[in-house]
């Protein structure tokens, strides 16, 4: 086999692990959907409904788990896990700490798997210094933005330094994503940011309840997990093709 049918023999792998990735996809995209048609304002907090929003991130761990093995248990499959904890727990708005707690323990194992040995670590250029003061730049901004409003909310002594921690956590796993210089992954971690952002300026009043404001945070939330998914899955094949490369 010459190189030539050597490339498109792989470049027909590829396309057929795409469209097999796709297809293990489906039930997420479908959860997904079913969560959002369900998702209104007279919708009441209940097991149905924290089942029902939390069942496409546990799908997305399930697909994971599928295409890597254990190796990602105490990653993204574990991150994905707590992060299904957390969307229950915020169900109910007198759990949101203990949702916020299980998001902090998410973005800890997303942070440890990008420091993995499959996720490559590149030596830190001017854009990828240029990134993390931007992060810090915006992570800094909006908790100082937020802080008076932390401040009068009737649980503030411990609001304030939990959110000022969750903030820190979230800004250390942005980080870490752009130290992978991933696409997917950084993307994830920026809509996760955006998600959580909005879903802060709802919770803490900051602004005015808006119509579609859930809407918006699970989105935008559903989408960043997915890119998290699916850049974890990519991070293990480029590995093994590397590998496979080295091999021959």
């Amino acid at each position: 086999m010459d190189i030539l049918d050597t490339h498109a023999y792989d470049r027909r792998q590829k396309r057929n692990t795409s469209c097999a990735l796709f297809f293990s996809l489906l039930p997420f995209f479908l959860a997904s959907a079913l969560y959002l048609y369900l998702l209104t304002p007279d919708f009441s907090a209940s097991i149905t409904l924290a089942g029902t929003k939390s069942a496409p991130v546990l799908l997305l761990a399930a697909v994971v788990l599928s295409w890597n093995g254990g190796q990602s248990v105490l990653g993204v499959v574990g991150g994905l896990v707590f992060s299904a904890v957390g969307d229950c727990c915020l169900v109910w708005p007198e759990l949101f700490l203990h949702g916020m707690g299980a998001f902090g323990v998410a973005h800890l194992l997303y942070s440890f798997s990008f420091l993995t040995s499959r996720y490559a670590a590149y030596s830190s250029s001017s854009w990828s210094r240029f990134l993390y003061l931007i992060l810090l730049v915006i992570a800094g901004g909006f908790y100082t933005y937020l802080y008076p409003f932390l401040k009068k909310d009737p649980e503030s002594d411990i609001l304030v330094p939990a959110v000022g921690v969750y903030v820190a956590l979230i800004t250390l796993m942005g980080a870490l994503a752009v130290r992978t210089r991933r696409a997917l992954t950084l993307l994830g971690s920026v809509f996760f940011m955006i998600s959580d952002m909005s879903l802060a300026l709802q919770v803490f009043k900051v602004m005015p309840p808006m119509k579609q404001g859930n809407i918006v945070v699970m989105v935008t939330y559903y989408l960043a997990q997915l890119l998290i998914a699916v850049g974890d899955i990519k991070a293990t094949e480029t590995t093994e093709d590397f590998s496979k490369w080295k091999a021959s």
